[in-house]
Formats: structure tokens, C-alpha cells, sequence
């Protein structure tokens, strides 16, 4: 992989490496690039790892996919002309979708304290979520509690829920054709 310049912010870089991110780099030396991105990408889920994160954008992006990579450097504050394009491939992957950003950045990036930019995401997805809210009841009647939680957990109708309430249905007609079956059984001459 081609040697990249980018600058991250030094408050963020990490005193030494990880262990985990010497064996990424190994991996990739060794052209695994699977390999070094699974290593990282475990890594930062759980750990807040700001040079894993970077290099794990750069995974992504000699593996050919933008938006990973445009999130994976928007996390770690990266800078420079092929982040850019990176992190504008990612908005476009998820349509401006502010909700689902947030949502893409790694669980330790996501926590507190933040960044500067990541915060502002997650302004931007509470704001969007909860003008979607309004959306859904525009007279602000508040007709329940249920109508904003669906709203807040991706609105509309669950389908699992759906096809549980079928699932039942049939398992209530076929304990009554069975019970039915016994009883003709049992009861002589029927």
C-alpha cells in the first residue's frame, strides 16, 4: 500500500502503538489486507484507538471501499485530499442520512468525550430524528407514546412483529384442527 500523508489532530494520536495495530501493519506488508482490516476494525469497536482507526481507514481504502474508509477517517479527525472524497462517498452511501453516520462510526468513537466533528454528527442525527418525530404528529398532539417510539425506532410497521403475529395465528388454527381430530377420535361414531 502506497505510503499516504495524512496529518492527525495531536490530541489525538496515541503514545504507542497497540500491539493490534503492529499486527495490521503486518498483515498488510504481507498484502492481507482482510486480515489487517478485521483486526482493526475489532479494535476500534471496543477500544477508542485513533491510529487503529486511521489505518483502518486506509485498509478500506486500498480495498477499494470509499465509504468505509471515509468513515473510519472522519472518526479519527484525518485530513487531505483522498479523505475527503473518502468521507464524501460515505455521506453519499448513506444518503445525507445523518441517523445512519452516526450510526456507521465505531461504538468507541461515538462515546464520550468526542470530537469536535463527531459531536456535531450526532447534533445533526438527534435533530434530524427528532424532526422526524414532528413529521409524524405535526399538530405536536402527542396521540401516545407508541406513535413517537415507532417513529424513533425507524417508524412504520415492525415486520418481525408481523410475521410473529402470523406465525401465531397459525399455530392457534393448528392446535384447534388437532383438538378437533382428537375429539372425533375419541368420541365414538363420529
Amino acid at each position: 500500500m502506497p505510503e499516504q500523508h495524512r496529518e492527525v489532530a495531536p490530541s489525538d494520536t496515541t503514545s504507542e502503538s497497540s500491539p493490534v495495530v503492529a499486527e495490521a501493519t503486518s498483515a498488510i506488508d504481507r498484502q492481507q489486507l482482510w486480515v489487517a482490516r478485521d483486526l482493526l476494525a475489532e479494535r476500534v469497536r471496543e477500544e477508542r484507538d485513533v491510529e487503529a482507526l486511521r489505518l483502518l481507514g486506509e485498509v478500506h481504502h486500498g480495498m477499494g471501499d470509499l465509504p468505509a474508509a471515509g468513515a473510519a477517517w472522519f472518526g479519527a479527525g484525518v485530513k487531505g485530499p483522498e479523505v475527503e472524497a473518502a468521507v464524501d462517498a460515505w455521506r453519499e452511501a448513506h444518503g445525507d442520512d445523518f441517523g445512519a453516520m452516526w450510526r456507521s462510526l465505531p461504538r468507541s468513537i461515538r462515546q464520550e468525550p468526542r470530537s469536535k466533528k463527531v459531536e456535531a454528527l450526532r447534533t445533526k442525527a438527534l435533530e434530524a430524528r427528532e424532526s422526524a418525530s414532528e413529521a409524524t404528529d405535526p399538530a405536536g398532539s402527542g396521540a401516545g407514546s407508541g406513535a413517537s417510539s415507532a417513529s424513533s425506532s425507524g417508524g412504520g410497521i415492525d415486520a418481525a412483529q408481523v410475521i410473529a403475529w402470523v406465525i401465531a395465528a397459525l399455530v392457534v388454527v393448528c392446535a384447534i384442527v388437532g383438538l378437533v381430530q382428537v375429539l372425533r377420535w375419541m368420541v365414538p361414531g363420529g
